[in-house]
């Protein structure tokens, strides 16, 4: 799948590395939905994930981003929708991982204690990388 689009959010601590991130989309010639949010005042995270998984959902965005602080609550909230496949990753492999046998759609990252250079890493594999199918496609089929 070629990627032309890209949702990203975050939580009131991921700010700065989803600012980071979507300049580093932008470069790459993607679109960048920015869902927000656009201060550090304290949000609830899950408001966030909602906003991107519909995206995904509407087909505005093939691929999205989230960060909070563990990056976990944002994956919690973000795989409640059927059309989302978010994974955490903390490092370059999980990402490519991810999307080669689980065909995540969402990268979910903890901005509290991810490097920018280890977060750029993560998001470069995760869209470099392409899905395997074969013997994957049928455990992501079960998914849906």
């Amino acid at each position: 799948m070629s990627v032309k689009a890209v949702a990203i959010a975050s939580d009131h601590r991921g700010i700065a590395l989803k600012a980071a991130l979507a300049v580093t989309l932008r470069a790459r010639g993607l679109k960048v939905l920015d869902l927000g949010p656009d201060s550090e005042d304290a949000v609830d995270y899950p408001d966030f994930a909602d906003k991107l998984a519909h995206e995904i959902n509407s087909g505005e965005a093939e691929r999205g981003v989230l960060i909070c602080g563990s990056g976990i609550g944002m994956s919690i909230a973000a795989n409640r929708h059927r059309q989302v496949r978010a994974a955490l990753c903390h490092d370059a492999d999980a990402a490519r991982l991810t999307r080669q046998h689980n065909d995540a759609n969402v990268l979910t990252l903890p901005g509290s204690s991810i490097s920018e250079a280890e977060a750029q890493a993560c998001l470069g594999a995760f869209l470099d990388t392409d899905f395997e199918g074969g013997r994957h496609a049928r455990r992501v089929a079960k998914l849906a």
